[in-house]
């Protein structure tokens, strides 16, 4: 089924299906996901800036997702060169570098009441800043290098050296002292946090994700049309350039 689906056309016929529902799945648990942010209580320790963690927490597990759905193309594009996992990795680096740039930012609102400043260079918030300069690097390189196909096969290389990052920012707090507080909701001993607190935490990473597959669908199915407009352009020039030639010598001729 997925050798089938991977056709660009099945594709494109696929998506035209998937991206109303994946829409409103994104709506629905985004609108509920907010309604039971501001409705949870407030932490004894932080107060209400603890309604941060529902934003911040969220964008930073759909970085790292979008960055293992760009490792997984990857892959697939130096093993197999298709064209569909090409367009699925380009699709995928902008959506990574808005995902982690919104992590950056509520990180730092968040940082200056608990710690005093904006920005301190402990191994989770640098790791994290490493992370959306491969992503900002990948596009650069995509956009650089015009061939389809060159860019894809050097942007997957870059995609797979930079995914050595991916451990480091999942468990830099547990290797190094940091100012982030070690797992609390995905970890052995089950979560931590508070139920009145988690749900709305989980119901708003169910909302990123839908909305990251909604986004990463329409832009891949974007990439993939403008793929074959770009095909279609070459071959019309190719055909029309034999007429361009016959032509010359005619006028050379009546000259």
């Amino acid at each position: 089924m997925l050798t089938t689906y991977a056709n660009p056309t099945n594709f494109l016929r696929l998506a035209g299906k998937l991206l109303p529902w994946l829409w409103g799945l994104s709506a629905l648990t985004l609108a509920v996901g907010l309604y039971m942010t501001f409705t949870a209580p407030a932490d004894y320790q932080q107060g209400e800036t603890v309604r941060i963690m529902y934003i911040h927490v969220p964008a930073a597990w759909v970085a790292m997702l979008s960055y293992g759905v760009m490792t997984a193309a990857a892959l697939a594009t130096l093993v197999w060169r298709h064209p569909l996992a090409e367009a699925a990795q380009k699709a995928a680096a902008p959506l990574g570098a808005a995902f982690t740039f919104i992590c950056l930012i509520t990180g730092s609102l968040w940082g200056k009441p608990m710690w005093g400043t904006y920005w301190v260079w402990d191994a989770r918030l640098t790791s994290v800043l490493v992370l959306f300069l491969i992503y900002l690097g990948l596009i650069a390189l995509w956009q650089t290098i015009e061939e389809p196909g060159r860019a894809g096969r050097a942007a997957s290389i870059l995609t797979l050296v930079g995914f050595i990052n991916i451990p480091i920012v999942k468990f830099s707090v547990d290797w190094w002292n940091t100012l982030h507080q070690p797992a609390s909701v995905f970890r052995m001993g089950g979560p931590t946090i508070a139920a009145s607190m988690l749900w709305p935490l989980l119901v708003m990473a169910v909302g990123y994700s839908a909305l990251f597959a909604a986004l990463h669908v329409a832009a891949t199915r974007n990439e993939v049309l403008r793929r074959k407009a770009r095909r279609l352009g070459i071959t019309s020039a190719a055909a029309a350039e034999p007429s361009v030639a016959r032509l010359r010598p005619a006028r050379a001729a009546v000259h």
